[in-house]
């Protein structure tokens, strides 16, 4: 394992010796150095990080307290799971760092390579167990919804938010049942819902028909690498999606490149909360997220956000969930990501 770090990139201006040194010490260990090429490719828990690197929880955790003491790594807490991430932003002087550890990744070293499959492999076994859930569910899955919060409410609101005008191409990602498609089928010309279970889209594509939906189809695809042109779309939804994935700020990162210039995003999920059992019972992935989460998402993929709402649970309701609706807009000129074709 090789690393090269261009030292004509650090900025030093507002660091001292000291810190800099700090910032090398953390990273001048092979396994330090595999944990970072790790959280590059998104956010693990330490269980997860012990399985791939194979080594023992102690010795992990240990690591992971010198790189976030370096301001390296970052640490939140959502309900009992701790999860961890390349600081953003990162602290300053550590470009030359992260961009050789990016390098790294991209090498093609055996040992960085072995735990980018490992790696891919943990995600793969989380997306299957959140599909799992979804076919499982996928006849009761309105009902499910509607034991959490008024889905109605949620819907009105979203409409209002989206109510100046009549959307060429409506995406909506990580569509279920195709509930979404049907409430919006009067707001746009043509609706596309993307969905990885093929058993939820057996029952979205019924309910489709049952509503008498002619201008919306369902199609098969990964959410995080749709089929579809960028800067093709008027308005992109994600609407109780976003808590099932394990990098969720991926999924914010796809949706805004199939944005047009001035093109606007909708997205509904939860409030913080603590209530662990929905990771037990129903494949939650994340405890729901803060205003500044989303706005950092939006910040980084070159969105505005300019609308956030707040519908809390009826008073009295015992274990209910407060929602949030997120609303944010592509500026006229926008850099774009890589085009896919459909």
């Amino acid at each position: 394992m090789f690393i090269c770090v261009d030292y004509q990139s650090f900025r030093v201006s507002r660091m001292n010796l000291d810190g800099i040194l700090n910032i090398f010490r953390a990273i001048g260990e092979e396994t330090r150095l595999r944990i970072m090429a790790l959280l590059q490719r998104g956010e693990l828990t330490v269980s997860e990080i012990t399985q791939i690197l194979g080594q023992s929880q102690p010795r992990v955790s240990r690591h992971l307290k010198i790189l976030t003491d370096a301001g390296l790594v970052e640490k939140f807490r959502e309900g009992s799971w701790m999860f961890y991430r390349v600081t953003a932003p990162a602290p300053e002087a550590t470009d030359a760092i992260l961009g050789a550890v990016a390098a790294l990744n991209a090498s093609g070293d055996r040992v960085v390579a072995r735990d980018g499959d490992r790696f891919e492999q943990s995600r793969q076994a989380r997306a299957a167990i959140a599909a799992a859930y979804f076919e499982k569910n996928a006849a009761e899955w309105d009902s499910v919804r509607g034991l959490q919060i008024e889905e109605s409410t949620v819907e009105n609101r979203m409409r209002a938010l989206l109510d100046d005008g009549r959307a060429g191409l409506f995406i909506d990602i990580g569509t279920g049942t195709g509930r979404i498609l049907t409430v919006f089928a009067d707001k746009f010309t043509h609706g596309v819902g993307f969905d990885l279970s093929r058993e939820m889209l057996a029952v979205a594509r019924d309910n489709l028909e049952k509503s008498g939906v002619s201008n919306a189809q369902v199609r098969h695809g990964d959410l995080f690498s749709l089929p579809v042109e960028t800067a093709t779309a008027d308005v992109v939804c994600i609407h109780q999606v976003l808590h099932f994935l394990a990098e969720p700020a991926a999924a914010v990162r796809e949706a805004a490149r199939l944005l047009k210039p001035g093109g606007k995003l909708i997205i509904s999920d939860f409030a913080p909360h603590e209530l662990e059992f929905l990771r037990a019972e129903h494949a939650h992935r994340r405890l729901g997220f803060s205003d500044d989460e989303v706005a950092a998402w939006c910040a980084a993929t070159g969105l505005d956000l300019v609308t956030t709402e707040t519908l809390p649970p009826a008073s009295g309701v015992k274990d209910a969930l407060t929602v949030k609706i997120w609303l944010a807009r592509a500026p006229e000129s926008v850099r774009r990501l890589k085009s896919r074709a459909v």
